[in-house]
């Protein structure tokens, strides 16, 4: 019985493995929608809590650099707050490049986002493009993370 059950569990585990490993994402480029708050509402009377933004664009291939074309801002209803790019940029492999919105800068809502749009000479690892929140007053703090999520995949 219980060797029957050590095989039942042996196979489990071979079966899980492949399912539990990520695959690597190669791509020619992409647009990414990533949600961002420049303030979260606290307390019994929902008063804003003001945050700052950094919007990280890291490229995750370590031998072939991306071109990051477009990086706009856009606040709670969808309208065009900023371009942050006047021309594209190139990141190098393994390279990041950031893009911050002040704490007092709060003209994209709570529901403020960026679409960015990067490409490649060929199919590269995908990058990560994340926006990290942070806010302080006085005592208190609180910062947390949002992914960027693919919203088109270039052909």
């Amino acid at each position: 019985m219980f060797r029957k059950f050590v095989i039942a569990v042996f196979v489990l585990l071979l079966t899980a493995a492949p399912l539990a490993a990520e695959t690597v994402k190669l791509s020619k480029g992409q647009d990414v929608y990533v949600p961002v708050y420049s303030h979260i509402y606290q307390g019994i009377k929902g008063k804003p809590y003001n945050l700052s933004a950094l919007l990280s664009i890291r490229n995750t291939d370590p031998s072939n650099a991306i071109k990051v074309t477009i990086v706009r801002y856009y606040d709670s209803d969808g309208v065009l707050v900023k371009n942050h790019l006047e021309r594209p940029v190139i990141v190098q492999p393994l390279g990041t490049i950031e893009f911050h919105i002040p704490e007092r800068d709060t003209s994209g809502g709570s529901g403020a986002n960026f679409l960015v749009h990067w490409t490649a000479a060929q199919k590269v690892n995908a990058p990560i493009i994340q926006a990290v929140m942070i806010g302080t007053a006085s005592t208190q703090g609180i910062s947390f993370v949002c992914d960027g999520i693919v919203i088109s995949e270039d052909k």
